[in-house]
């Protein structure tokens, strides 16, 4: 497939929306001609990984794997991200949660895959790299909660210690959050409600000092929260109440 030359500086769900997945790879790949020999082997592996483990799973109107290629080049290409273990668990932030079992191989009757798959992990790319993935995995819901609260409460104490971590889940918040324009369905209002909480929580991790991130990038992820906040508001606050005041 033929890709224009623009195709490194085209804006994500542009590519998305036109070039699809091949797209993506595509930019994927160039993004990663910033890295050594050894660095691309070791993304490579994490992608085929990821492609596996997600092959069957979709975002409503898209692959999934659309959804894990855009976090990872959004921290190669905007956040300037060039820890290789950090772009690794961008790509499989969601394996652990999202296939467990499938990840873990054979496990003992009744034992929980998670830390098994996570093991797994940390067998194939490192201790690190399980543990920024560990850091995103949400835990099972715990019955009589309010989710949104819940997902709130686990993502402000497992970033708490994990500012690496911290860059992974604003770029995965950016695709979901700034990106709900995208989607289509329930899924909008449901995302709306599930994130528009969340943005203070990241605000106030992203400004800390131990944040890995250049003073221009964050200013840049304060601005994407902005235009989250924007679309949340405009989804789901109703515009009577507006008019009204």
């Amino acid at each position: 497939m033929d890709f224009p030359p623009y195709l490194g500086t085209m804006p994500m769900h542009a590519i998305t929306e036109i070039h699809g997945e091949p797209g993506l790879l595509e930019r994927f790949r160039l993004e990663t001609l910033a890295f050594d020999p050894a660095a691309r082997g070791r993304l490579t592996e994490a992608l085929d990984l990821a492609t596996e483990l997600h092959r069957a799973d979709r975002r409503v109107r898209e692959p999934y794997l659309n959804h894990l290629l855009r976090v990872a080049i959004r921290m190669m290409h905007h956040y300037q991200v060039r820890d290789v273990d950090v772009i690794v668990a961008g790509l499989l932030h969601d394996a652990v949660e999202d296939h467990p079992v499938e990840l873990a191989g054979r496990i003992p009757a009744g034992a929980d895959p998670v830390p098994v798959a996570l093991g797994v992990l940390a067998d194939r790319f490192g201790v690190r790299v399980a543990r920024l993935v560990a850091a995103v995995t949400n835990p099972p819901w715990e019955p009589g909660r309010d989710r949104h609260v819940q997902y709130r409460e686990h993502v402000a104490a497992s970033l708490d210690r994990e500012p690496w971590a911290r860059v992974v889940k604003i770029s995965d918040f950016t695709d979901n959050g700034v990106g709900v324009i995208h989607t289509v369905g329930p899924k909008v209002v449901s995302s709306a409600r599930k994130y528009r909480p969340l943005v203070p929580v990241l605000r106030e991790l992203i400004a800390r000092p131990d944040t890995p991130l250049a003073p221009a990038v964050k200013e840049h992820i304060y601005d994407q929260l902005d235009l989250a906040e924007e679309r949340f508001r405009a989804i789901l606050d109703d515009p009577r109440d507006r008019t009204a005041s």
